[in-house]
């Protein structure tokens, strides 16, 4: 295998692997695609090095290793569904290592993301449902669906404008809490906690800390501490958030 072939190869398989981690892939089907990918392309030795924060591969016992530095991370499956299927497609033969290379930058480069209104409406969705579940009570269901979807508009918003998640969720759950407080107090909310409970669920680190234990369980004791202390920063900053309202209003 020529150097130019070989270096094309390595990029391929490091930007695959950057797509699936900036997108809230596990480790270990990180490196399982990487490492089949890398077979596929006929790379000899090779080795990989993945943690959340960045990659390191190399073959063929090369001085030099490919390095990439990983600052985004957010949950899109549907950009890790089209890895995959890229991915897929390399290992059987159905596409070149250049076809791969230009399938998956453009799967990089696409920003396409769901309407701004319609995540609002799931978030509600999902804050309605769950508060009845937890209750079993349907009075406050409108109230919930609202807050639900007003919480995480706030959140889409300040993390769109300042890029700084934690703060956009400690301000997304106080503004949970105070209209939650507030319908409480004029008698509209019957169950002030519930209501609390089933509109914060849209912010709840739910990915980060089933990837966190599953990098636990395949041995990956860099990344699992990193994504659990990632999610414990998020559900602290929700936590405080709550606590401040409960307290002073």
């Amino acid at each position: 295998m020529e150097d130019q072939e070989r270096n094309l190869a390595i990029t391929t398989c490091i930007l695959a692997g950057q797509i699936l981690i900036e997108n809230g892939s596990n480790m270990d089907r990180v490196n399982d695609t990487m490492y089949r990918m890398g077979s596929a392309a006929g790379l000899k030795s090779f080795q990989v090095f993945t943690t959340v924060t960045g990659i390191v591969a190399s073959s063929d016992h090369q001085p030099n290793a490919q390095a990439v530095d990983i600052r985004v991370r957010k949950n899109n499956l549907r950009k890790i569904a089209q890895v995959n299927s890229v991915s897929r497609q390399f290992s059987a033969g159905e596409l070149s290592l250049q076809q791969t290379y230009q399938r998956l930058s453009e799967v990089d480069r696409d920003q396409t993301n769901l309407p701004e209104w319609l995540q609002c409406l799931a978030a509600a969705i999902l804050s309605a449902v769950l508060m009845v579940i937890f209750t079993e009570d349907v009075r406050d269901i409108a109230y919930g669906f609202v807050i639900g979807g007003l919480g995480y508009w706030t959140f889409l918003r300040l993390f769109g404008r300042f890029q700084i998640k934690y703060i956009s969720e400690f301000c997304s759950a106080l503004v949970i809490g105070i209209c939650t407080v507030l319908l409480g107090k004029l008698g509209l909310v019957h169950d002030t906690s519930a209501t609390i409970v089933g509109s914060i669920m849209p912010l709840v680190p739910g990915v980060p800390l089933t990837n966190a234990a599953r990098d636990f369980v395949s041995g990956n004791l860099i990344s699992g501490p990193s994504r659990a202390l990632e999610a414990l920063l998020t559900a602290a900053s929700i936590g405080c958030a709550i606590v401040i309202v409960l307290r002073y209003f």
